[in-house]
């Protein structure tokens, strides 16, 4: 995937210049992401991979699921993807685009995992108190794994947290067999 990262740089940079020159930074990464996941459905994937069609033809696809009274500019990007041939590097446009927008807001992403779901209050509760071990804002999701058997892991960038019963029984008997 090399390749379409690299493809996908100048774009998100672009963009993301252009978002920090209008003000709309934040409005932007969920335009895209919301595009980089409908391009996942493969009935629109079918509709902008079809070599029948104009560049102008698949741009309208796209266009269609932005919400109404889009920015001109996001419409215009559109359009110069898709005449450049590259509505596949969405997704990685929108990933880039994202790192880009949260590294100049000093957030961090961070995934917990957890054996069950987590109330609301827990969750907030939780992103609190990681945010201040880790220093910073996080942008937080949960992601259920029952072969935790309980407690939580969480992945901030590439430190790892992990208070989860599995990794417990996991240092007993690492302990047991030594």
């Amino acid at each position: 995937m090399a390749e379409l990262a690299t493809v996908a740089r100048p774009y998100a940079k672009a963009l993301y210049s252009l978002a920090i020159e209008h003000n709309k930074t934040g409005d932007w990464v969920a335009v895209l992401e919301n595009l980089a996941q409908a391009i996942a459905v493969p009935k629109v994937a079918a509709a902008i991979d079809r070599p029948e069609q104009s560049a102008d033809e698949k741009a309208a696809v796209l266009l269609g699921l932005l919400p109404e009274g889009a920015d001109e500019r996001m419409q215009a990007f559109l359009s110069t993807l898709a005449e450049n041939d590259r509505l596949n590097a969405l997704p990685e446009i929108f990933t880039q685009f994202q790192a880009l927008y949260l590294s100049a807001s000093h957030i961090k992403k961070a995934v917990i995992y957890s054996a069950f779901p987590l109330s609301e209050e827990q969750f907030s509760q939780l992103v609190l108190d990681l945010q201040a071990k880790v220093g910073s804002k996080l942008d937080a999701k949960v992601v259920v794994d029952p072969e935790l058997i309980g407690g939580v892991k969480v992945e901030v960038g590439d430190q790892v947290l992990d208070l989860s019963v599995q990794a417990e029984l996991q240092k007993l008997y690492a302990a047991m067999t030594n």
